[in-house]
Protein backbone atom coordinates (compact mmCIF):
# COMPACT_ATOMS: atom_id res chain seq x y z
CA UNK A 1 0.00 0.00 0.00
CA UNK A 2 2.79 2.16 0.61
CA UNK A 3 3.85 4.29 -2.46
CA UNK A 4 0.58 3.77 -3.88
CA UNK A 5 -1.73 6.33 -2.00
CA UNK A 6 -1.39 9.60 -4.94
CA UNK A 7 -5.03 10.23 -4.78
CA UNK A 8 -7.23 12.90 -7.28
CA UNK A 9 -10.34 13.21 -5.46
CA UNK A 10 -13.30 14.13 -8.46
CA UNK A 11 -16.98 15.18 -8.15
CA UNK A 12 -19.12 18.19 -8.48
CA UNK A 13 -19.06 21.09 -6.07
CA UNK A 14 -20.59 20.14 -3.10
CA UNK A 15 -20.36 16.34 -3.69
CA UNK A 16 -18.31 16.11 -0.50
CA UNK A 17 -15.05 15.23 -2.19
CA UNK A 18 -13.56 18.26 0.73
CA UNK A 19 -14.68 15.95 3.81
CA UNK A 20 -13.70 12.53 2.56
CA UNK A 21 -10.01 14.00 1.46
CA UNK A 22 -9.80 14.92 5.14
CA UNK A 23 -10.81 11.66 6.20
CA UNK A 24 -8.42 9.97 3.83
CA UNK A 25 -5.62 12.30 4.75
CA UNK A 26 -6.10 11.41 8.41
CA UNK A 27 -6.71 7.71 8.11
CA UNK A 28 -3.61 6.85 6.25
CA UNK A 29 -1.56 9.70 7.45
CA UNK A 30 -1.23 11.41 4.27
CA UNK A 31 -1.14 14.89 3.76
CA UNK A 32 -4.57 16.23 2.24
CA UNK A 33 -3.34 19.21 -0.55
CA UNK A 34 -5.86 21.97 -1.59
CA UNK A 35 -4.56 24.30 -4.28
CA UNK A 36 -5.66 27.12 -2.59
CA UNK A 37 -4.05 26.53 0.55
CA UNK A 38 -0.92 25.86 -1.28
CA UNK A 39 -1.01 29.30 -3.07
CA UNK A 40 -1.99 30.87 0.59
CA UNK A 41 1.26 29.62 2.08
CA UNK A 42 3.34 30.33 -0.39
CA UNK A 43 1.99 34.32 -0.70
CA UNK A 44 1.90 34.71 2.78
CA UNK A 45 5.68 32.83 3.04
CA UNK A 46 7.23 35.16 0.20
CA UNK A 47 7.89 32.48 -1.79
CA UNK A 48 9.58 33.11 -5.09
CA UNK A 49 6.27 31.16 -6.57
CA UNK A 50 4.01 32.79 -4.36
CA UNK A 51 5.15 35.81 -5.45
CA UNK A 52 4.87 35.34 -9.03
CA UNK A 53 1.27 33.47 -8.19
CA UNK A 54 0.13 36.81 -6.83
CA UNK A 55 1.09 38.70 -9.83
CA UNK A 56 -2.15 36.81 -11.66
CA UNK A 57 -4.12 36.87 -8.81
CA UNK A 58 -3.79 41.01 -8.02
CA UNK A 59 -4.77 42.02 -11.62
CA UNK A 60 -7.68 39.12 -10.82
CA UNK A 61 -6.22 36.60 -13.22
CA UNK A 62 -6.45 32.96 -13.00
CA UNK A 63 -3.15 31.61 -12.21
CA UNK A 64 -1.97 29.80 -15.76
CA UNK A 65 -2.15 25.86 -15.55
CA UNK A 66 2.05 25.23 -15.76
CA UNK A 67 2.97 27.56 -12.45
CA UNK A 68 -0.24 25.51 -10.85
CA UNK A 69 1.82 22.70 -11.32
CA UNK A 70 5.16 24.14 -10.40
CA UNK A 71 3.62 24.74 -6.95
CA UNK A 72 1.80 21.63 -6.66
CA UNK A 73 4.75 19.99 -7.60
CA UNK A 74 6.74 21.62 -4.84
CA UNK A 75 4.75 20.94 -2.41
CA UNK A 76 4.58 17.36 -3.08
CA UNK A 77 8.16 16.65 -3.25
CA UNK A 78 8.39 17.48 0.55
CA UNK A 79 9.19 15.20 3.19
CA UNK A 80 5.63 14.54 4.43
CA UNK A 81 4.21 13.50 0.78
CA UNK A 82 7.13 10.44 0.71
CA UNK A 83 3.75 8.13 1.34
CA UNK A 84 1.80 9.71 -0.91
CA UNK A 85 -1.18 12.83 -0.86
CA UNK A 86 -4.45 13.78 -1.23
CA UNK A 87 -4.81 16.42 -4.06
CA UNK A 88 -8.75 18.22 -3.91
CA UNK A 89 -9.32 20.33 -6.07
CA UNK A 90 -7.04 19.79 -8.77
CA UNK A 91 -6.39 19.12 -11.46
CA UNK A 92 -9.77 21.20 -12.57
CA UNK A 93 -9.56 20.40 -16.58
CA UNK A 94 -8.03 18.54 -19.34
CA UNK A 95 -4.90 20.53 -19.76
CA UNK A 96 -4.03 20.87 -15.96
CA UNK A 97 -4.14 16.62 -15.81
CA UNK A 98 -1.83 16.66 -19.30
CA UNK A 99 0.54 18.88 -17.41
CA UNK A 100 0.41 17.16 -14.12
CA UNK A 101 0.88 14.08 -15.56
CA UNK A 102 4.12 15.37 -17.79
CA UNK A 103 5.84 16.40 -14.53
CA UNK A 104 4.86 13.51 -12.38
CA UNK A 105 6.63 10.74 -15.10
CA UNK A 106 9.83 12.79 -15.21
CA UNK A 107 10.08 11.86 -11.20
CA UNK A 108 8.70 8.30 -12.12
CA UNK A 109 5.34 8.82 -10.43
CA UNK A 110 2.09 8.49 -11.58
CA UNK A 111 -1.55 9.03 -9.91
CA UNK A 112 -2.55 5.93 -8.49
CA UNK A 113 -6.02 6.55 -7.60
CA UNK A 114 -8.65 9.11 -9.15
CA UNK A 115 -11.77 8.95 -6.88
CA UNK A 116 -15.10 10.24 -8.59
CA UNK A 117 -17.63 11.47 -5.70
CA UNK A 118 -21.09 10.50 -7.66
CA UNK A 119 -23.87 12.95 -7.09
CA UNK A 120 -26.42 14.02 -9.55
CA UNK A 121 -27.24 17.40 -9.71
CA UNK A 122 -30.76 18.08 -8.52
CA UNK A 123 -29.15 16.31 -4.83
CA UNK A 124 -26.23 18.81 -5.03
CA UNK A 125 -28.59 21.91 -5.29
CA UNK A 126 -31.23 20.56 -2.72
CA UNK A 127 -27.85 19.73 -0.24
CA UNK A 128 -26.38 23.41 -0.62
CA UNK A 129 -29.25 25.53 -0.77
CA UNK A 130 -29.74 24.37 2.23
CA UNK A 131 -26.47 25.35 4.15
CA UNK A 132 -26.73 28.55 6.30
CA UNK A 133 -24.08 30.00 7.53
CA UNK A 134 -23.00 32.19 10.64
CA UNK A 135 -20.89 35.75 9.53
CA UNK A 136 -19.70 36.20 13.13
CA UNK A 137 -18.20 33.11 14.22
CA UNK A 138 -18.17 31.33 11.06
CA UNK A 139 -20.45 27.96 12.50
CA UNK A 140 -22.02 26.42 9.49
CA UNK A 141 -25.78 24.50 9.79
CA UNK A 142 -27.73 22.76 7.05
CA UNK A 143 -31.93 23.13 7.38
CA UNK A 144 -32.36 19.17 6.68
CA UNK A 145 -29.50 18.14 8.13
CA UNK A 146 -27.92 20.19 11.14
CA UNK A 147 -30.32 22.71 11.59
CA UNK A 148 -29.96 25.04 14.63
CA UNK A 149 -31.39 24.65 17.59
CA UNK A 150 -33.01 28.13 17.41
CA UNK A 151 -34.47 28.84 13.72
CA UNK A 152 -32.00 31.24 12.10
CA UNK A 153 -29.74 31.71 14.73
CA UNK A 154 -26.53 30.62 15.77
CA UNK A 155 -26.29 27.63 18.24
CA UNK A 156 -23.12 29.00 19.05
CA UNK A 157 -23.22 33.00 19.33
CA UNK A 158 -26.73 33.98 18.40
CA UNK A 159 -26.18 35.61 15.31
CA UNK A 160 -28.68 35.80 12.91
CA UNK A 161 -28.10 32.87 10.02
CA UNK A 162 -27.60 33.58 6.44
CA UNK A 163 -27.70 31.65 2.81
CA UNK A 164 -24.32 32.28 1.29
CA UNK A 165 -24.00 33.93 -2.59
CA UNK A 166 -22.29 30.68 -3.09
CA UNK A 167 -24.89 28.45 -1.78
CA UNK A 168 -27.51 30.09 -3.97
CA UNK A 169 -29.63 27.62 -6.13
CA UNK A 170 -28.65 29.88 -9.38
CA UNK A 171 -24.92 30.13 -8.05
CA UNK A 172 -25.02 26.15 -7.43
CA UNK A 173 -26.48 25.81 -11.03
CA UNK A 174 -23.77 27.81 -12.88
CA UNK A 175 -21.23 26.38 -10.79
CA UNK A 176 -22.73 22.89 -12.25
CA UNK A 177 -22.49 24.16 -15.50
CA UNK A 178 -18.66 25.29 -15.37
CA UNK A 179 -18.13 21.75 -13.72
CA UNK A 180 -19.90 19.95 -16.25
CA UNK A 181 -18.03 21.44 -19.14
CA UNK A 182 -14.51 21.78 -17.88
CA UNK A 183 -14.26 19.26 -14.95
CA UNK A 184 -16.48 16.21 -15.76
CA UNK A 185 -14.09 15.73 -19.00
CA UNK A 186 -11.35 14.34 -16.07
CA UNK A 187 -13.67 11.37 -15.49
CA UNK A 188 -12.99 10.39 -18.71
CA UNK A 189 -9.44 11.05 -18.85
CA UNK A 190 -8.54 8.93 -15.59
CA UNK A 191 -10.68 6.40 -17.19
CA UNK A 192 -9.05 5.38 -19.99
CA UNK A 193 -5.97 5.91 -17.77
CA UNK A 194 -7.28 2.68 -15.70
CA UNK A 195 -6.84 4.41 -12.30
CA UNK A 196 -10.83 5.74 -11.95
CA UNK A 197 -13.02 4.48 -8.87
CA UNK A 198 -16.29 5.58 -8.67
CA UNK A 199 -18.38 5.75 -5.01
CA UNK A 200 -22.07 6.75 -4.54
CA UNK A 201 -22.11 9.91 -3.30
CA UNK A 202 -25.66 10.15 -2.04
CA UNK A 203 -25.36 7.54 1.04
CA UNK A 204 -24.34 7.96 4.50
CA UNK A 205 -20.90 10.40 5.05
CA UNK A 206 -19.40 7.29 6.24
CA UNK A 207 -20.72 4.95 4.22
CA UNK A 208 -19.17 6.83 1.48
CA UNK A 209 -15.39 6.65 3.74
CA UNK A 210 -16.06 3.26 3.76
CA UNK A 211 -16.26 2.91 0.05
CA UNK A 212 -13.70 4.60 -0.51
CA UNK A 213 -11.50 2.41 2.07
CA UNK A 214 -12.86 -0.50 0.57
CA UNK A 215 -10.88 0.84 -2.79
CA UNK A 216 -7.86 1.75 -1.33
CA UNK A 217 -7.49 -1.08 0.92
CA UNK A 218 -7.29 -0.87 4.96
Amino acid sequence: MVNRMKIIMLGAPGAGKGTQAKMIADKYQIPHISTGDIFRANIKNGTELGKEAKTYMDKGELVPDELTVRILLDRVAQPDCEKGYVLDGFPRTIPQAEVLDQELTKRNEKIDYAINVEVPDENIVRRMSGRRACVSCGATYHLVHIPPKKEGLCDKCGTELILRDDDKEETVKNRLGVYHDQTQPLIEYYSNKGVLQSVDGTIDMMDVFKGITDILGE
